[in-house]
């Protein structure tokens, strides 16, 4: 079977990897085919493609969108794009202009909480320059020992409820499918387990997404139990969306599924690559 890895992170968002070193590291682990899909960001692309013609992989160019919805945050991934198109392009930088904003918000909040210079700190992390995330203020708080791993991290701290998280308005998502189509690419909706949201809420939401032009969602994923590899297998059949597969990689120590790692697509479910 070919091995599909259709989320993963470099240093061109929060990833601890180069685009080159994460592609080495998928060919290496035997992915076939392979996506590189930083936060908001396609500036990895080309170095990363570039490295993938070294190899007998398939390279995806991607990225990761991030969304408002109800009052929830979500990621939608986007697949097989155009990284030079203009509208995408446009998308991706309006969206990256709210997060220095918010980071100032989230290290007013741990400030408040009793953990001051919190920004600087994460700054500390910042692999590229166009972007600051969520993660980078959880290896600075790892780093002062308010929290062990990644996991901890975010149970404690930058999430709803809990020191460091601030709501924040990102693109709608109407607003990212329809950029990400113009570039010529598939939505995805990311790791769906992830998010807070009753059943009743996880329907509406699929519901919305379907609605809004989405194509996919996430069915395999390192935020899944093996339990809800079935569940979002037959909210992808009743929902009428295609079925991706990604471990949303993004470093050694940081990940617990490698790259790589993800078992076969459940039966019954059509793959996102049905197509390629």
């Amino acid at each position: 079977m070919h091995r599909y890895d259709l989320h993963s992170h470099s240093t061109w968002s929060d990833g601890l990897l180069a685009p080159s070193a994460v592609v080495q590291r998928a060919a290496a682990r035997g992915v076939d085919v392979y996506a590189l899909t930083d936060h908001d960001d396609t500036g990895g692309l080309a170095e990363a493609a570039a490295a993938a013609r070294e190899t007998t992989m398939t390279f995806v160019p991607g990225a990761e969108l991030s969304v408002s919805w109800e009052s929830h945050t979500i990621h939608v991934i986007a697949l097989q794009i155009d990284p030079t198109n203009a509208t995408l392009d446009a998308g991706l930088a309006e969206i990256r202009s709210g997060r220095d904003a918010r980071a100032h918000r989230i290290a007013a909040s741990l400030a408040d909480a009793g953990i001051p210079d919190a920004y600087q700190g994460a700054r500390s992390f910042v692999t590229s320059e166009r972007l600051i995330s969520r993660s980078h203020f959880a290896r600075f708080l790892i780093e002062q020992g308010h929290a062990r791993t990644m996991k901890d991290v975010f149970r404690r701290y930058l999430t709803p409820g809990k020191p460091g998280y601030v709501s924040h308005a990102w693109a709608t998502l109407s607003q990212a499918v329809s950029w990400i189509h113009a570039a010529g690419g598939q939505a995805v909706l990311a790791h769906p387990g992830r998010y807070r949201v009753t059943p009743t809420g996880m329907r509406r939401l699929l519901g919305d997404f379907r609605d809004a032009g989405g194509d996919g969602i996430e069915v395999l994923s390192s935020s899944h139990t093996p339990a809800q590899f079935a569940e979002y297998a037959t909210y992808a059949r009743v929902f009428g969306l295609l079925a991706s597969a990604g471990s949303d990689y993004h470093g050694p120590g940081e990940s617990w599924l490698d790259l790589g790692d993800l078992p076969e697509l459940p039966a019954g479910v059509t793959p996102v690559w049905v197509d390629w």
